[in-house]
């Protein structure tokens, strides 16, 4: 089936983008509340707390690329990645809220299996679902400019599920030691992602491509040499960075609002990520048209920076009984500036299948997909586990935070410090990675244009310049490209 049969309208783009809300949404209750769970409702060490999402995430490594390879291999009716997220959506929704289920033990080790286990669960899930879903928007659409716009709309949504997921929680669990306010929440949320993954099931489609021919065990190789694309290179180091910051501004802002500023009763968390959230929808309209204008990296260097300044400025802001108000002014900010370089991440995403079919020959948005989606998973995963363990440096006590008391003075300011420029550094790192990025909306169309030469569909001979670009944006010398063995580490291709 071609593309050309299907609507590119607003309603596809909205039924594109529901998928989003999951992974918008779902994230930031787990960034924001799912160590809190542990360590105050359960009362599980800080340190331990924290790598339970590491471990979730590690085992990502595994399943993630098993996942890509598997979406390539597959023929379907409905298309392998939608049949596929058909799936997923009822896996993720299943055990996103057996997250939340209490486990007490008198042993902090038992607790921590038990949910290393359940987060595991969780992760697969999550990977049956979003590996297809993060591989769909190249079989479905071609053109670079079309796909920054159902990109953008699936950033749109992404912000919705952030808002949600970032304010109602925070209004349904109102004391963070009670277990049960947790899990009624979560039940709500995991309905909610179900409803909104089956209509993005419902309202997509794929253009149909010749399965990959690999085995399982072929997995592993094909996803580390998605690596030989220098593009796709600088893109997991966006996206690692861009997300990772933010995921350490959700993560603390809990502790941030009850243990430094002393504001978790007066509501300040809902005030704080209501103002981030609305910030980044309006930034998302903002941001979108600008990336369409000029290119997908430049809305990186832009909002890097105003990232950077606002979350700075916080630092003198940061003591018990502040106002919220200038918080809130900066949390905006904040906002503003993540919306930028979200809505360029998740348009870079869907380009980079074609750079990496014109290194391997072969049409293969499932491998890329599983290794973007490990990116996103292990950021969240490694974001938790600095929480954790930053936490026990600076000396948070989890009895203290299961009574409800107030943590010492070197612990408070450790927390501003954490809060602070954790995301900062981060941000320095993104804004790197995103102006060494080599691929604009005239590197694409060479890019695709070199692949119909090379599939006997572009009777051109190609020029000196775009030979330099592709050479550019791949990282590979013009005369290998092309070649099958480079979907391969350390070995030929097997015919």
């Amino acid at each position: 089936m071609q593309s050309g049969k299907h609507s590119r309208g607003i309603g596809s783009r909205i039924m594109y983008g529901a998928g989003e809300f999951f992974n918008g949404g779902a994230f930031v209750i787990i960034n924001s509340f799912f160590t809190v769970f542990l360590i105050k409702a359960m009362g599980m060490p800080a340190a331990l707390a924290g790598t339970v999402p590491l471990i979730g995430h590690v085992w990502d490594a595994v399943t993630d690329p098993i996942m890509g390879n598997i979406t390539d291999r597959t023929t379907s009716g409905m298309g392998a990645k939608r049949f596929y997220m058909l799936i997923g959506s009822f896996a993720t929704a299943v055990t996103f809220i057996t997250l939340w289920i209490p486990f007490r033990s008198d042993s902090p080790a038992a607790m921590f299996v038990f949910y290393v286990l359940m987060y595991c669960l969780f992760s697969t899930g999550s990977t049956i679902l979003m590996v297809p879903y993060n591989g769909l928007l190249p079989d479905m659409i071609d053109d670079y400019d079309t796909r920054s716009e159902f990109s953008n709309v699936r950033m749109i949504w992404s912000t919705l599920g952030a808002m949600v997921c970032g304010v109602i929680p925070t209004l349904l669990i109102t004391d963070t030691t009670k277990t049960t306010m947790y899990l009624r929440c979560c039940i709500l949320f995991g309905v909610l992602f179900l409803i909104t993954c089956l209509l993005t099931v419902a309202g997509t489609w794929e253009n149909q491509h010749a399965p990959m021919k690999s085995r399982l065990s072929d997995s592993f190789n094909h996803a580390g040499s998605a690596f030989r694309s220098r593009s796709f290179r600088l893109f997991v180091g966006i996206y690692l960075t861009g997300q990772c910051g933010m995921d350490f501004v959700s993560g603390m802002a809990v502790y941030y609002v009850d243990d430094v500023i002393n504001g978790y009763k007066n509501h300040y968390v809902t005030y704080l990520m209501a103002a981030l959230i609305v910030a980044q929808l309006v930034g998302m309209l903002i941001w979108g048209p600008v990336m369409a204008k000029t290119s997908k990296r430049t809305t990186i260097l832009i909002g890097a920076p105003i990232r950077i300044v606002s979350t700075l400025l916080l630092l003198p802001l940061s003591y018990e009984g502040a106002s919220i108000i200038p918080i809130l002014a900066l949390a905006v900010g904040i906002g503003i500036g993540n919306a930028a370089t979200l809505t360029s991440i998740f348009a870079i995403m869907a380009d980079m299948p074609d750079v990496d079919e014109l290194v391997t020959s072969v049409h293969r948005p499932g491998v890329v997909s599983g290794m973007s989606t490990f990116a996103r998973k292990i950021s969240s995963g490694l974001s938790s586990w600095l929480i954790g363990m930053l936490l026990a440096a600076v000396g948070y006590s989890e009895k203290l935070a299961n009574e409800g008391a107030r943590q010492a003075a070197f612990t408070q300011r450790g927390i501003t410090l954490i809060f602070v420029f954790m995301p900062v550094v981060l941000c320095i790192l993104l804004f790197i990675f995103g102006y060494r990025f080599p691929m604009t909306e005239k590197e694409f169309n060479v890019i695709k244009k070199d692949i119909r030469r090379r599939k006997g569909e572009e009777p051109s001979e190609a020029t000196p310049e775009e030979i330099r670009i592709c050479e550019k944006v791949t990282g590979i010398s013009y005369d290998r490209l092309w070649d099958p063995a480079n979907q391969w580490i350390g070995k030929r291709h097997r015919a």
